[in-house]
């Protein structure tokens, strides 16, 4: 792997998740391997289980970690090609991915959209302008569209949990006080397509996702009808795809229960609005599986930067 931009960088999914559960059994057998190389984690936005996770899965690989907060502790920087810097910005990404790249071995970042402008959202602007002119490897911990290292996590806790061989999937909107990107949705949709599992999304009119990453994947309108013989149900709230950015709904019957989900595991990436998002007797039920999923997202990101390391 020279790269984590997106779900499509990686070779062989499978193999991907076996090597993070088998790191996760011994997460120090390759410390050797990261040794006197670093890692740059460059965050525009706030961050927990992404910042700490990545942190300590390049630590156990033996890597030195850098962390910066650019909107706080660096310079505005400029993306466009051709810009008159005589505004808010002072430096540009030319220069700056070139002078990081000189710092570190790999470097990994987190942007999330505006969720104003979709076109300028999918257009990846930042981590494609990192990958442009840095030379060394990029690695996504959040984009405006996609979060690979959580899609990563979601289908190794799968892997760890289910019962059968085809376990049906269902990855359910939820309600939410505010506007919610798609990066977690998106990235999930992919992944489940990726691995051998019955997957249905189900959602208020309205809350299509891209169409684009949904592809074939059935989409049912009624919530009780999806959540039908589920063995895993992923709560995600996002805002309108179509009317991009906007709240069309805010459906406190859509929050999940116990009632709802039956005997199926409870999955989310957190953080949770308890009783917005889910029930409080959900998450603290023996079915829930979110501190699980946190865990493992230490062991995602070991088995990507591993891959890395290797094909350098």
């Amino acid at each position: 792997m020279k790269q984590f931009l997106d779900l499509e960088d990686i070779d062989n999914v499978d193999e991907l998740i076996k090597n993070a559960i088998t790191l996760k059994s011994n997460p120090f057998s390759h410390k050797e391997l990261g040794k006197n190389k670093s890692i740059g984690l460059l965050f525009f936005n706030s961050s927990l289980r992404t910042r700490l996770s990545t942190q300590k899965a390049a630590q156990n690989l033996g890597m030195e970690v850098m962390i910066l907060n650019l909107n706080s502790d660096g310079w505005a920087l400029e993306f466009e090609d051709g810009s008159i810097m005589n505004a808010g910005t002072a430096e540009h990404i030319k220069e700056a991915a070139a002078v990081i790249s000189q710092y570190v071995d790999i470097i990994a970042l987190r942007a999330f959209p505006s969720l104003t402008d979709k076109k300028k959202d999918e257009e990846e602007l930042i981590i494609k302008s990192f990958k442009e002119h840095a030379s060394v490897p990029v690695v996504n911990m959040e984009s405006a569209t996609a979060h690979p290292l959580q899609a990563l996590t979601d289908a190794i806790t799968i892997s760890e949990f289910k019962q059968k061989e085809r376990p049906k999937v269902v990855l359910t909107w939820a309600p939410h006080p505010r506007a919610l990107p798609h990066a977690v949705p998106n990235s999930f949709a992919k992944m489940m397509q990726m691995i051998d599992v019955d997957f249905v999304i189900t959602h208020p009119e309205g809350y299509e996702l891209n169409p684009k990453i949904t592809g074939e994947t059935p989409i049912i309108y009624d919530q009780e009808e999806a959540l039908k013989d589920a063995d895993f149900v992923y709560a995600k709230n996002w805002s309108s795809y179509n009317d991009y950015g906007q709240i069309k709904s805010t459906d406190e019957s859509w929050m999940v229960t116990l009632d709802k989900i039956k005997a199926a595991k409870f999955m989310h990436c957190l953080p949770v609005r308890r009783n917005v998002i889910v029930a409080d007797e959900v998450l603290d039920s023996e079915q829930s599986l979110v501190i699980e999923q946190a865990n493992n997202r230490t062991y995602a990101a070991q088995a990507v930067l591993k891959d890395i390391l290797e094909g350098k």
